[in-house]
């Protein structure tokens, strides 16, 4: 778009690496990491940072000088680079940590919204997940990108006002077995584990796992699935063939009438009447 630019990387490696990039763009990047983990030195900031997958900040440069060093094979990133006065304009009506950092682009000093890189909770990941999944074409394209693209901003700021010298989580090694968990469940969503089943498989204690996966996520794990699940059927129902009866199965629903019960609870409308009418709201 012409202020906006947003993009999804998916990187296959069969080697470990070191891969440099460099431009001239003055922006502000909203950066997310979906999966993998990887090493970048960035020289505007003068600053290096170790990240594994599902981690966020915001970064301000005029100018972009950074290399990338993969520690797996696979690493998915995403990410939303506004031209720096259209973010100026928005970012300075924003909560304080966000009127810091755009004082600083007003300023045209480089700058990175925090040091400690926050893990991307589940509003976070169901935006990015509509934006990549996006069926509007045209104008109407536009107009929703850029609306879920300051929604994701939005969400970014009130992350990183939250306090967190209270924290329940404090290493870096729970919070990845946590990660883990959450991915365990992605991939298994039509079928997945207990919390007993799922913390013997990532290692920690189930008042650890449930107590730590809401801190970081800002959801239950029950909650997780069924927000998942429900974005699932959402995205099924509207992009696919499929009938509501064979989406409650592809899911994870014992019965069709459990699914669809659970679908208008989320949406207000049963699936059926969206499968037939799909121009209706929700």
């Amino acid at each position: 778009m012409r202020n906006i630019q947003i993009t999804h990387n998916l990187m296959e490696y069969n080697s470990f690496d070191k891969i440099k990039s460099v431009n001239n763009t003055n922006c502000v990047r909203l950066h997310f990491g979906l999966q993998g983990s990887y090493d970048f030195s960035f020289a505007q900031l003068n600053s290096s940072f170790t990240l594994s997958g599902h981690h966020n900040n915001i970064m301000y440069t005029d100018g972009l000088e950074i290399e990338v060093s993969n520690k797996s094979k696979k690493i998915e990133t995403f990410g939303i680079n506004f031209n720096t006065e259209t973010f100026i304009e928005i970012g300075q009506n924003g909560n304080e940590p966000l009127k810091k950092f755009t004082e600083k682009a007003i300023n045209r000093k480089n700058a990175i919204l925090s040091s400690e890189w926050k893990t991307n909770n589940f509003k976070i990941q169901q935006v990015i997940n509509e934006i990549i999944n996006c069926k509007y074409q045209n104008e109407l394209r536009d107009l929703f990108l850029l609306s879920k693209s300051i929604e994701l901003l939005v969400l970014q700021a009130e992350l990183y006002e939250q306090q967190t010298s209270n924290q329940f989580i404090r290493t870096k090694k729970d919070t990845q077995k946590l990660i883990e968990a959450k991915e365990i469940l992605t991939n298994k969503i039509d079928n997945p584990p207990t919390i007993i089943e799922l913390s013997k498989l990532i290692g920690i204690n189930e008042y650890k796992l449930k107590r730590g996966f809401k801190e970081l996520f800002g959801t239950t794990i029950f909650g997780y699935i069924h927000g998942i699940r429900m974005s699932s059927a959402k995205r099924l129902l509207l992009g696919t063939d499929k009938t509501a009866q064979e989406i409650a199965y592809e899911i994870g629903y014992s019965s069709p009438q459990h699914f669809s019960k659970a679908f208008k609870n989320t949406f207000g409308v049963s699936p059926n009447s969206i499968k037939n009418n799909p121009n209706s709201t929700i």
